[in-house]
Order: C-alpha cells, then sequence, then structure tokens
C-alpha cells in the first residue's frame, strides 16, 4: 500500500492527511494551532514567523512518517500570495509576510505599490501579493535574493534545497505571472531585482527528504482544496468559506476579466477564482459585535456565539435587510466598504442582520460565479461546499442552494486542501 502524506499550511492552523494511495481514503488527519500573527508597530503589517512554521511542519511530518511508514510520498500546499524572503543559501531573512499584509495599500506620492505594479505591469497586482511586498520592502532597505511562498519554504527545508521551485499555481499567487505562459512578467523580474522564484506547470518532485521521502513541488492552496474536494472538476463549482472566501471552477483555457482571476490548476487547465476578501470573517466580525453589545449590557458570554447565530439564521429571512459584506473592500477597489440598507422597525434585530450578514457573503461568491460563466467550456451541474463555515452552518447551505440554483454537495472529506496536495504527489508516483 502507498501511503501520501499532505501538508497544508494555513493562516491559521497547520493540517495534515494521510492517506491509503490505492483506494484515497484518508488513514488519518491532524490540525494543530499555527503559531499566530507577531506584534508589530504597524497595524497594517500581517506577519508570522516562518521560522516557527516549519519547525512545526517539519516535526509533525517526521511524526507521521515514523507513525505511517513507509511513506511513499508528500505534498504540500499553504496559504498563497504571502511571501518569505530568502538570502543566497535558501535561509529564512525575514517573517512571512501574508496574504493580509497591508503595506502594498500605503500611499507614497500619493500612489501606493500595489497601484504602482498594475498599472506598470498592466496586471493586477493587489497588496498581499508577494510582489507588491518585496518590491515595497526593497524601497525601504529590506531586500532578498529570493522569494517564495510559505509552502515552498517548508518544502526547502524538508529537503535541502537552497533555491526555490513553485507550482506554477503557488508561484502565480504572488503577482506578476503570466498564467497562460506558465511564466513570471519580465518586469516583475527586473522590478523584483531578479528575486521571483523559478516555477513549473507540471507536477515535479522538488527532492527528498534525509530519509528518502520525496517531496513534491509546493501546489497553490486553492488550488489543493478544489482538488481535495471535487471528484468532478468540468461539472462543479466549489464554494469555500474559511478566514476568507472563494467560488471556483474549472475551464480548459485561459480567460481574462477583472473579475476574477485565471489561475493555473493541473497542466493544461485553469481555475477561475473570485475571491471576496471578507469572506467568513465577515461573520466574524458579526460575531463580535454582539459580544461587544453583550459586554456593554454586563452579560458577555463564555463561549463563541456561532451556534445561536445559526440558529438564528435558520428561522427567519431577511426581510428587505441587504448587508453588503465588502467590509475589506475588493482587490480591485481596496477602499470599497460595506454597507447595511432596507432597515426598518421589523428587520432591526439581531436575527435579521445574521441572516442578513450570511446572504452578503453568498451574494458576494455568486456575483463572482456570474461573471466567471461565460468562459465555462459547460455549466457547472453541482455546487460543492468546504470549510467549516458552511459546514457547520444549515442555514448558510439553504442561502446557497437558493442563490445559485443548484444541488449543494458538502465535501465529505476533513482538511481538502492538504488531501489535495497528497493527492498532487500520488500522481507522480
Amino acid at each position: 500500500m502507498k501511503t501520501i502524506l499532505g501538508l497544508d499550511l494555513g493562516t491559521t492552523t497547520l493540517s495534515a492527511v494521510v492517506l491509503n494511495g490505492e483506494t484515497r481514503d484518508t488513514i488519518a488527519s491532524e490540525t494543530l494551532p499555527g503559531p499566530g500573527f507577531l506584534e508589530t508597530a504597524d497595524a497594517w503589517a500581517r506577519v508570522q514567523d516562518a521560522g516557527e512554521i516549519a519547525r512545526r511542519a517539519l516535526a509533525l511530518a517526521a511524526r507521521l512518517c515514523r507513525e505511517h511508514a513507509p511513506v511513499a510520498a508528500i505534498g504540500l500546499t499553504g496559504q498563497m500570495h504571502g511571501v518569505v524572503p530568502l538570502n543566497a543559501a535558501g535561509q529564512a531573512v525575514g517573517p512571512l509576510y501574508t496574504w493580509q499584509d497591508g503595506r502594498g495599500d500605503l500611499k507614497e506620492n500619493g500612489v501606493s505599490t500595489a497601484e504602482a505594479l498594475t498599472q506598470a505591469l498592466s496586471m493586477p497586482v493587489a497588496t498581499g501579493y508577494g510582489l507588491a511586498t518585496h518590491v515595497y520592502n526593497r524601497r525601504h532597505g529590506l531586500d532578498a535574493a529570493s522569494l517564495t511562498t510559505i509552502g515552498g519554504y517548508v518544502g526547502m527545508r524538508l529537503t535541502g534545497r537552497t533555491a526555490p521551485l513553485l507550482h506554477a499555481s503557488d508561484a502565480a499567487s504572488l503577482g506578476g505571472y503570466h498564467a497562460d505562459a506558465y511564466a513570471f512578467d519580465e518586469k516583475a523580474l527586473a522590478l523584483s531585482g531578479g528575486a521571483l522564484p523559478a516555477s513549473t506547470p507540471r507536477a515535479e518532485w522538488l527532492g527528498e527528504t534525509p530519509d528518502g521521502v520525496p517531496v513534491a513541488v509546493s501546489l497553490g492552496d486553492n488550488q489543493a482544496s478544489f482538488l481535495g474536494a471535487v471528484d468532478e472538476p468540468a461539472r462543479t463549482a466549489l464554494v469555500n468559506i474559511g478566514t476568507g472566501s472563494q467560488i471556483s471552477v474549472c475551464a480548459d483555457r485561459f480567460a481574462q476579466s477583472p473579475a476574477f482571476d485565471t489561475r493555473p490548476f493541473t497542466e493544461g487547465r485553469y481555475l477561475l477564482v473570485n475571491s471576496p476578501l471578507c469572506g467568513g470573517r465577515s461573520y466574524a466580525l458579526l460575531e463580535r459585535f454582539l459580544r461587544q453589545c453583550a459586554s456593554l449590557a454586563g452579560t458577555a458570554p463564555d463561549a463563541p456565539l456561532y451556534d445561536v447565530m445559526n440558529r438564528l439564521a435558520g428561522e427567519t429571512d431577511a426581510d428587505g435587510l441587504t448587508v453588503d459584506t465588502r467590509f475589506s473592500g475588493t482587490r480591485a477597489d481596496p477602499a470599497r466598504r460595506g454597507a447595511i440598507t432596507g432597515l426598518g422597525e421589523n428587520n432591526f434585530t439581531p436575527a435579521h442582520f445574521v441572516r442578513a450578514t450570511l446572504e452578503g457573503m453568498a451574494r458576494e461568491l455568486f456575483e463572482g460565479y456570474e461573471a466567471m460563466r461565460p468562459f465555462l467550456p459547460a455549466q457547472p451541474a453541482l455546487l460543492a461546499a468546504s470549510g467549516n463555515a458552511v459546514k457547520r452552518n444549515p442555514a448558510l447551505q439553504d442561502i446557497l442552494r437558493g442563490m445559485f440554483g443548484l444541488p449543494l454537495v458538502l465535501s465529505p472529506w476533513r482538511e481538502e486542501a492538504a488531501r489535495g496536495a497528497a493527492l498532487f504527489a500520488l500522481s507522480l508516483l
């Protein structure tokens, strides 16, 4: 039996899945908390300790390889867009600047780094993209010999590589990447000081662990989640709602639109992806607000309110209340903010706000889906859903069914991204 290990280096957690390579069934899965964000003096900075993430990942991989020996291969994925700066020896010389980092939107002489790069490259480069972060850092005296994602960095630590190599799905998340040509833009390479990593559109081995276990190149987490959650890519749209949210569909050709990203998937195929910035955080913001209200009344709950909120959402409709959940703007318009409209005496209640917030989250995803449909070879017949924010919320499931007009299938797998990484590595055997 071939045993495959998949690792997912998420924003808040580190997850692992061990698969039976013959049946693709899960033998074991484990999720550990991540190290969290480092405290900085800058409110816009969202950085994590790349070395600590790698230490935890290597320790988890070593233990699972012992417990489920012999492991035939290791697959990797992790949070996208963020970047780890490296020196010439392949060692991290800074933290992981995550996808939530805001330095790319800071204005200098009236223009932000993200805006300047978008104009210079004639392609969108949003704040949080590794290229925007790195160009800003270079301008402020923080340079690097090369760049990689957190998945790529852990792969280097597992195999002893000194130069990064990423799958195109992971490399493209840094920005300045031509997905149709599987290559970084020449101007982007120059602006990065030659630091952008090598990439490959194919499934390839990155190297081997000291114990001889082959490790695959790191796959983007969106692509890994799609691979791990969807059995029929050509006829399924995938909604994932966690810290962020995404709607993804599989296409057989490159497509270009300001309404969505076109991301490399497996060789010759692409994912069309719309990614609202707040996603599940919209619900978390409302939960925090309700807890603050309870605190003002002197009755702050000891436990999170999500179960209560889910129940309330299932007991009412929005009754004309509309919540625009673009609280953090959009990648195309970072200055945009959310809105609450349709308030009346009858719907000014916590239950209506909860329901309307869930509808707003679903509406953002549906608008992205509508923009992608004309570019698909066939219209999806199923809507798959992954992420605990959907799986644990029957009201949100009902909203998605009604809004998309498609049967909803909940992914039966835990940790879809780690599973997808394992399946990606399995394809090389």
